[in-house]
């Protein structure tokens, strides 16, 4: 049964929330945000966020593209399937989903994070659909959101744990929460409280703390999906905040797998630059488009 829930709070002008029906019943409806005109551009957000994670980007690239904001599976207000696989393969399932459904074609994708792995892993198995990858701050190295303070390496053990994992991911203080977000800033006021507040409201959806669980427990397979990279056709550019979790050797690492790519560190960013520095990733994503 189909739990239903209350949409966002937050609200993005100029955008109007869609959903992508599934094709078989292992797979959920998927939510996505639309905006503007021109070429596709398809965002894809970060581990434990959703569409909303770009709200200050996408009014930023409407003049320029067709934006396209996924909810990945099972998160935001994509539906939670119950069993549902939330590997690196899963997600990219409902990346591919996404620009199938709706025959996108000459597309950008542009991911942070977890979505910059998927964006890159996409183009790999879609050359005749992708036009270019930008991947921001590629979440596809051990440790993770573990690097940024002892309280998210306390977290994810927990949410981890056999037996209290269930418990841990259910319960989520916002406090909390809002300082294992900040440290993947270097401004922390770009981490704005309604944000906080509405993934406090999807974390409470039912069914949620699964989805959590089965997110941090598939994290290798963002590593492993790093095999992919070499198979991309599409030009590629990484860029990465100066104070990124990745390390200098996590980055060279990805430049060595993708040696045509272009690069661009951000001054004194950390890994969530959608929020933070909002403007150069439009910049860079204007630039070619």
């Amino acid at each position: 049964m189909t739990v239903q829930t209350p949409g966002p709070t937050l609200h993005l002008p100029g955008t109007t929330t869609h959903t992508l029906a599934p094709r078989t019943p292992r797979e959920g409806t998927l939510r996505y945000l639309k905006a503007g005109t021109g070429a596709p551009l398809v965002l894809l957000h970060t581990v434990r966020t959703q569409a909303e994670h770009f709200r200050h980007l996408i009014p930023l690239l409407t003049d320029h593209y067709t934006v396209y904001a996924l909810d990945l599976p099972g998160m935001g207000y994509s539906e939670i399937v119950p069993g549902a696989s939330y590997d690196e393969p899963a997600m990219r399932a409902g990346v591919t989903r996404l620009l199938t459904g709706l025959d996108l074609r000459d597309v950008t994708l542009a991911g942070e994070s977890m979505g910059a792995v998927l964006a890159l892993t996409t183009a790999a198995d879609l050359p005749g659909r992708v036009r270019r990858v930008v991947a921001v701050n590629a979440y596809d190295f051990p440790g993770g959101v573990a690097r940024s303070s002892l309280l998210a390496r306390a977290v994810v053990t927990g949410v981890l744990a056999p037996v209290v994992g269930p418990y841990v991911a259910r319960v989520e203080p916002k406090g909390a929460l809002r300082r294992i977000l900040q440290g993947g800033l270097v401004d922390k006021s770009a981490l704005r409280e309604d944000y906080v507040d509405e993934l406090l409201r999807v974390g409470a959806r039912p069914g949620y703390p699964a989805v959590a669980r089965g997110v941090y427990r598939n994290l290798p397979s963002l590593i492993a999906a790093r095999s992919r990279y070499p198979e991309i056709e599409a030009p590629v550019h990484l860029v990465y905040g100066e104070r990124d979790w990745s390390r200098v050797s996590d980055r060279a690492a990805n430049r060595r797998l993708l040696p045509d790519a272009g690069f661009t560190q951000v001054a004194g960013a950390g890994h969530f630059i959608a929020l933070e520095r909002p403007d150069v990733l439009a910049d860079l994503l204007i630039a070619r488009a």
